[in-house]
């Protein structure tokens, strides 16, 4: 085990970030992490500042380029830098890029790999995304993992016991793991892709049942219900969710709790987005963050909204993700501007109560990544 990795059953440290959103529910007797999660590492290669898509036959440069780790790393990454105690499951390869994910997400972020494992002559799957027009096409390469050794987790539970746990949904897809979580009182955050079935059928996902929320995007779940409209569909949703939220890009985001027949929506900040890799994961982080800390429904989309935005004016998946010194960093620079629209100003008040102060200048600057760097 790498120095300074977490060993099972102790506590976790404190991520890279300096708030713990949760101080005021935590108690002595809860589970060692507060979010589990699992699935596929990839390494992703971004290249940012294309003018266009590339074409056939012809060679395009990028005026920017990174790599992080990405998938799975993504939603990992963005519940760490908020302040939750991230366990990640995932298989490693044993090649460079294994090992740049595995430090970049153990010692860089913070994340519980306790769980995770590397194979043996399994190469890394690697994903490559360009952005442009605020959009993004990406093309990947990899070979499924075999899967983990019981004899591995050494008597572990797995899933361990957690606050929450989000899962990726995926059609047909049986995820037994999703059921013990839930029974051993984790609350289930469901996440979910495109449908390359093209059946778009909710009995199709497995697992849905035992989702507290339910949280696509406006698109997926319109084919979901059949309907035309986002806030339609999120209500239709919530009649096989006590919690349902339909993220609607530029348009904000809509939730209803099924359980109180609570409402709420919240538009999205304008921004001039670099790359929306990874954005519905940072949302979805946020919103987990919000839920385990006991806010309101609006709060909640509202952090949600706001970690999204300020990803998307990164790039990189897991790089892109905020942590509580970007958003203190917003909220000191659009308070700071007079002509701010008051009630835009009291939907993030809820900042005003959790964040200290930050003195950094605005917009911050971070580390260009790459791979091979050697330290001097």
């Amino acid at each position: 085990m790498p120095d300074g990795a977490v060993r099972p059953g102790q506590p976790l440290p404190p991520p890279s970030g300096w708030l713990d959103p949760l101080a005021a529910v935590r108690t002595p007797d809860d589970p060692y992490c507060d979010v589990y999660l699992t699935g596929t590492v990839f390494l992703d290669i971004i290249f940012t500042g294309l003018d266009a898509a590339p074409v056939r036959g012809t060679e395009s440069w990028a005026r920017g380029m990174g790599s992080s780790p990405g998938g799975v790393a993504n939603m990992a990454t963005a519940l760490a830098r908020l302040g939750l105690r991230t366990s990640l499951a995932a298989a490693f390869g044993d090649d460079m890029y294994g090992d740049y994910c595995r430090d970049a997400l153990e010692l860089g972020e913070g994340i519980d790999l306790s769980m995770s494992h590397t194979v043996p002559g399994w190469h890394s799957p690697v994903t490559v995304s360009m952005a442009y027009e605020g959009e993004r096409t990406m093309v990947s390469h990899g070979h499924e993992a075999p899967p983990k050794d019981p004899a591995l987790e050494g008597g572990r539970e797995c899933p361990p016991p957690a606050r929450a746990c989000v899962a990726a949904l995926e059609p047909g897809e049986d995820q037994e793991w999703i059921a013990r979580a839930a029974e051993r009182g984790s609350r289930v955050f469901g996440d979910v892709g495109w449908d390359d079935t093209g059946r778009w059928d909710l009995a199709s996902l497995a697992g849905l049942e035992r989702c507290e929320a339910f949280l696509p995007n406006a698109e997926e779940a319109m084919r979901y219900t059949r309907t035309d409209c986002p806030r339609a569909a999120a209500r239709r949703l919530a009649d096989r969710v006590p919690l349902a939220v339909v993220t609607m890009g530029a348009d904000g985001a809509y939730a209803v709790d099924a359980r109180t027949g609570e409402t709420a929506e919240v538009p999205a900040i304008e921004v001039a987005a670099l790359d929306t890799t990874g954005a519905g994961d940072v949302f979805v982080a946020g919103f987990v963050m919000g839920t385990l800390a006991g806010w309101p429904l609006a709060d909640r989309l509202a952090c949600a909204g706001l970690t999204a935005a300020l990803s998307v004016q990164e790039f990189g998946g897991s790089l892109s993700a905020p942590g509580w010194v970007e958003v203190a960093a917003w909220y000191q620079h659009v308070k700071s501007y007079h002509d701010q629209d008051p009630a835009a100003l009291r939907r993030y008040g809820f900042l005003d109560t959790l964040l200290p102060g930050c003195a950094r200048p605005w917009p911050l600057r971070r580390a260009v990544p790459t791979i091979g760097f050697r330290s001097s």
